[in-house]
């Protein structure tokens, strides 16, 4: 891109006139940002145009990835490094006396996502054009994403995200590619030539505009496309009020999981998902006729690939489009259609297994609901004439049912593949939750275990760890993370071991300047830093944590010289606006917080912070600062977990559950690097079929719990009356649903031989390295791989 800095600043100041139309000496820093990334998009232009004509003149195999989110974080920097220029770039800045840091911080952290989900697209797609993979992602351009929050009085309050104030400088909006979306209306059917034509009429239809931004491989000249579609209004209905029409189309791309208590709501996520699907099949069939001209190969030519059940309805859209405007008969069309999609399961949780009442699905959408309805009665037909008169197991695997359509249920029977996300997950899938479905169709359940965008988590979130990685083993670990094997040479490498801690030390001190910043908080460097940095859930059981921090708290009041290990117990979630129980529990962690620091008894021993509106870029500052990582929820509830992996390559120490991804972590440290505690999967399973728990007596047989759980109502909290009495009755009088009481012994034993470890600084180091060295595995290199040879057959170009 540019040979020398000096050519660099040439071209930066050049282009920066031409855009802002201001001198060098009159611009911003808003304008030093925007001239620098529309000069990286203008710049991997080239590459980008070349990467999709090779994709056609090979006519090999493409991937089209529908997420309903994308967890992207900052890309300014991510871009340089894969293109290889940040050096270069920063000193060039420099030397016009500007800060790189500077042009980072005022990058809003993109809209797009919310939690694991979506950042698991974004590392996907990351990958997928690191490895020059044939694979596109198409999203929703929210324009105010899930939410802005703030903490009030300890509360979380919502504010719109205003990521695109400012615009988004790597997006290019394609106004030509815009296609339509029907909504509402009537179905009529008519013979024409021979066959029963279907015409959506009286339809109100909708926009869809794409804006495209490119994906930029690391170090790699292939660049794929991420294609966000807008929600924008067509032809004004005359029958509707112009202004609520206009509102409504916009309000489909404005939220990320718009709040779906009542039908208003639920309408409008369907609608979201709808528009999703419709937008991009429209997209990709467009592209897919450039080569073909029919599609009765398309499965042979293009995998279509749905993140959850969110993008689901792909399956009767497709369906609609083969039957309807190409002419295939039923059988043409379905068997297309469940060769081309392929379906990731993330959830063992039955009421996130989204299901959408009939009342509402059938008139929103009235041909995909009677495509829907005929896919459902010829696969309960198949049920029947497999065992007739079992309606007990036709009630159970049909797509609609009590009146509710499972998406769950229409993924699987309308696709080719369907994988979970980590070994027990998909066991669990296999043998509980989708066990029926299993044995109808053994062939299509398999495993593919998670995996991070790796290089974002060393080389962008943590350069100085980096650099002793690649001192110590060389460069190549950068494009093949099972390398960092390589580093268990230097476990009893004192030397080694003590830049590591040096390393760590310097990212806790960046850490706790952020926390003094944001809370007025000052916290010990030399304390362990344990962190639990996730949605909140009950199921993630952040209760189970500060429950935890509570009883620590006790044990201080009654005797301070028995605490010898000082915390900083480190927070951030943010729970669903419509989330009650999950918004308590936040409460609850700043209540807490406002009391254990403001305890001169307790001084520096602990420390507890919430750290407002948690996304990538507060993760990239927390990650690489993390001694302990919490991965404590309830046992078969987790499906994989991926911030585990971030922090594990960070060199934190897990303490966890053996659930979802943990598992695999303990197989590859061992024992001795991980501190695993509580019921197993199994067991808690045992527990939900045959019952047997009683959460009281564990409240009346441990005096710690007892103290800690009456202390939640009985005044101890100052100024919050009854403020708790929903987390104490879920604990007591609703039996605690997550067993966090049940495991609160094994938990605080655990804690304790943390602190026990912590103390022993080059143990601690060597189990450090120790983890490091084997999360190459949870590289999404490795994870993408399996995908593009097992389910997708994508070769790289």
């Amino acid at each position: 891109m540019f040979s020398s800095k000096q050519e660099f600043k040439k071209t930066f100041l050049k282009r920066l006139e031409m855009l802002v139309g201001k001198s060098f000496s009159e611009s911003s820093t808003r304008d030093h940002y925007q001239t620098l990334g529309s000069m990286i998009r203008e710049f991997v232009s080239n590459d980008w145009i070349a990467s999709n004509e090779r994709y056609l003149a090979a006519k090999g195999k493409q991937v089209y990835y529908l997420s309903i989110e994308y967890l992207l974080g900052k890309l300014l920097r991510q871009n340089l490094i894969n293109l290889g220029i940040e050096e270069t770039v920063q000193k060039g800045l420099q030397e016009l006396r500007i800060d790189l840091g500077e042009l980072e911080e005022f990058e809003a952290d993109a809209g797009l996502g919310n939690g694991g989900l979506g950042r698991l697209a974004a590392c996907f797609l990351d990958s997928l054009a690191s490895l020059s993979l044939p694979g596109h992602g198409h999203g929703i351009r929210y324009k105010h994403g899930l939410f802005e929050q703030k903490i009030v009085d300890g509360y979380q309050v919502e504010l719109p995200e205003q990521w695109l104030r400012c615009g988004n400088v790597w997006e290019i909006r394609k106004t030509d590619s815009a296609v339509k979306i029907p909504f509402w209306g009537k179905v009529e059917a008519k013979m024409e030539n021979g066959r029963l034509v279907f015409h959506h009429l009286y339809a109100e239809t909708v926009t869809a505009v794409p804006h495209d931004m490119p994906v930029i491989g690391f170090k790699s000249k292939n660049v794929n496309t991420l294609r966000l579609w807008n929600a924008e209004p067509s032809q004004f209905p005359f029958h509707k009020d112009i202004l609520k029409y206009k509102r409504e189309t916009e309000s489909i791309s404005e939220f990320l999981y718009p709040d779906d208590t009542h039908d208003e709501g639920k309408i409008l996520r369907l609608k979201q998902q709808y528009f999703l699907v419709s937008a991009s099949i429209q997209s990709i069939l467009r592209t897919y006729r450039k080569q073909h001209a029919s599609l009765s190969h398309l499965h042979e030519h293009l995998c279509i690939h749905i993140n959850d059940t969110h993008p689901v309805l792909a399956i009767p859209e497709l369906m609609r489009i083969l039957i309807d405007e190409e002419g295939f008969d039923w059988e043409q069309a379905w068997h297309i259609t469940k060769h081309t999609i392929s379906y990731t399961n993330h959830t063992t949780l039955s009421e996130a297994l989204e299901k959408w009442p009939v009342h509402i699905f059938r008139p929103l959408l009235p041909r995909i609901y009677m495509i829907v309805e005929e896919i459902n009665e010829r696969f309960c037909q198949e049920l029947w004439e497999q065992t007739p008169g079992d309606w007990q197991r036709i009630g159970a695997l049909a797509i609609i049912a009590d009146n509710y359509v499972k998406m769950a249920h229409l993924a699987i029977i309308g696709s080719f593949s369907v994988n979970g996300v980590a070994k027990l997950h998909t066991e669990i899938l296999k043998k509980r939750e989708m066990k029926q479905f299993y044995q109808l169709f053994p062939e299509k359940f398999n495993n593919k275990t998670n995996g991070i965008a790796y290089r974002r988590w060393l080389l962008k979130a943590n350069p100085k760890l980096s650099s002793l990685i690649t001192d110590s083993i060389g460069q190549t670990w950068t494009y093949s993370a099972e390398e960092l094997t390589y580093l268990l040479k230097y476990q009893n490498d004192s030397a080694f071991l003590e830049q590591l801690f040096k390393i760590k030390n310097e990212n806790k001190q960046r850490l706790a300047k952020i926390i003094l910043d944001k809370t007025g908080v000052a916290v010990d460097t030399g304390a362990i830093f344990d962190v639990q940095v996730k949605r909140l859930h009950a199921y993630k059981r952040q209760l189970l944590n500060v429950l935890h921090i509570m009883h620590l708290y006790n044990r201080i009041k009654e005797d301070s010289s028995s605490f010898l290990v000082p915390r900083v117990f480190i927070f951030g979630a943010k729970a669903s606006p419509g989330y009650y129980y999950a918004k308590k529990i936040i409460k609850l962690i700043n209540t807490v917080a406002e009391k254990i620091n403001n305890d001169p008894i307790v001084g520096d021993k602990i420390k507890v912070i919430f750290l407002e509106n948690y996304r990538v870029s507060l993760a990239e500052k927390i990650f690489p600062a993390s001694d302990v990582s919490e991965q404590i929820s309830t046992a078969s509830k987790e499906a994989s977990g991926t911030g585990n992996m971030k922090f594990m390559i960070n060199g934190a120490l897990t303490v966890g559950t053996l659930d979802g991804a943990n598992i695999e972590i303990h197989e590859l440290v061992g024992d001795e690097n991980i501190f695993t505690f509580g019921l197993t999967a199994e067991e808690v399973l045992q527990y939900y079929q045959h019952g047997g728990y009683q959460s009281l007596e564990y409240y009346h047989h441990d005096y710690r719990i007892r103290q800690a759980v009456d202390q939640l109502v009985n005044g101890f909290f100052p100024g919050v009356h009854n403020e708790f009495e929903p987390i104490f009755d879920s604990l007591l009088e609703e039996n605690d649903q997550y067993f966090v009481l049940k495991d609160f012994a094994s938990y605080a034993d655990i804690q304790r031989s943390i602190g026990e470890a912590f103390m022993i600084k080059e143990k601690w180091q060597k189990m450090s390295l120790t983890n490091i060295a084997h999360a190459g595995y949870f590289s999404s290199d490795r994870t993408i791989r399996e995908y593009a040879n097992d389910i997708w057959k994508i070769k790289s170009l």
